[in-house]
C-alpha cells in the first residue's frame, strides 16, 4: 500500500513525539503499534523517513566532494 506525503509526515511526527516523551506506543489516525525497545522505533523511523523522501522525489545523499589545497 502505497502511503502518501502527507500520511508519511503524520507517522513520522507521530513517531518523532513519541521517542522525545520516552515512549514506546505511538498513536496515530486510531490505531496504535507498541514498540520492544527504543532501537525498534529508531529503526520505524528510518524506514518512515527513506519512504517519505522517496514520496518527495529527494533520495539520500549518493555522492559527497571534497577538495583541499595546502594554500601555495
Amino acid at each position: 500500500m502505497a502511503y502518501s506525503a502527507s500520511d508519511l509526515e503524520g507517522f513520522r511526527d507521530a513517531l518523532l513525539k513519541a521517542r522525545f516523551n520516552g515512549l514506546r506506543t505511538v498513536e496515530y489516525d486510531g490505531q496504535s503499534v507498541t514498540y520492544k525497545s527504543d532501537a525498534e522505533l529508531e529503526r520505524a523511523l528510518g524506514d518512515v523517513e527513506r519512504r517519505l523522501a522517496k514520496a518527495q522525489g529527494t533520495g539520500p545523499t549518493r555522492q559527497v566532494r571534497v577538495s583541499t589545497s595546502k594554500g601555495l
